[in-house]
């Protein structure tokens, strides 16, 4: 079963190539969707895909590359739409 999901992922996680370790992940999980940095220091992650493989994706997403330190991720299972057609670093 296909689904999207929106998440935040609040610590350290800007400046230590998260948004790449995001892209090489989802590319691997064959995910579509994006990754960016919010103003507040936190990234937003939009993704979607089989579920099963985007619930290892969250998994992946509060480890975070080796430099991180993520304090928190939050996110919300959405309807699938079929809206991306790859994955993208904004």
């Amino acid at each position: 079963m296909e689904i999207r999901i929106k998440a935040v992922v609040k610590g350290f996680v800007q400046g230590v190539g998260f948004r790449y370790y995001c892209y090489r992940k989802a590319e691997g999980y064959n995910l579509r969707g994006y990754v960016k940095n919010l103003f507040d220091g936190s990234v937003e992650v939009e993704a979607e895909g089989d579920k099963n493989l985007l619930n290892d994706f969250i998994k992946d997403l509060r480890t975070g590359p080796v430099n991180a330190s993520v304090k928190s991720v939050t996110f919300e299972e959405l309807p699938f739409e079929n809206k991306y057609s790859e994955f993208r670093i904004h």
